[in-house]
């Protein structure tokens, strides 16, 4: 009976090990497309938070009305997501393509929304630079045409 025990528990180990060799780990272009292309931008937000590293350095264009470097989620988050989300009607990045080296993605696409206190709309240009290292987002940088941003809120 002992002897049953340990082979039966011996078999879920071998078990419980192959399934975990066989769980792929995500590409660095996997884990940036998985910060833009999920369901609903909770989703993408969960997929940063996930994959961002602690002291993640996020530099805003200079001219863009978020300009600045940013380091860690939560100033990422002050400065920059929680004003798109309150200052903006659906304003998104939707991306066009992507970039990749080993550990270097660029995302280029196009900006979209609805300036709330204006009600304008605008459209604009936009890349960005994502470095990583050892499935950590460690910097994110923005390119983007700002004057079309700057107009819709004057």
């Amino acid at each position: 009976m002992v002897k049953l025990k340990i082979i039966f528990s011996l078999m879920v180990l071998f078990a419980v090990s192959g399934c975990l060799l066989n769980q792929k780990k995500m590409t660095n272009l996997e884990i940036v497309k998985s910060t833009y292309e999920g369901k609903t931008s909770e989703e993408n937000g969960k997929n940063l938070a996930k994959y961002v590293a602690d002291d993640i350095s996020w530099t805003e264009a200079q001219g863009f009305p978020y300009a600045g470097t940013y380091i860690g989620l939560a100033e990422v988050t002050k400065h920059v997501f929680s004003r798109l989300g309150s200052e903006w009607i659906d304003y998104k990045f939707t991306p066009e393509d992507y970039v990749a080296s080993e550990d270097k993605i660029v995302a280029y696409g196009t900006y979209t929304g609805t300036f709330k206190i204006t009600g304008k709309p605008f459209k604009a240009r936009v890349a960005h630079v994502w470095k990583l290292k050892d499935g950590k987002i460690i910097s994110f940088e923005q390119f983007v045409d700002s004057k079309p941003v700057n107009d819709v809120m004057k």
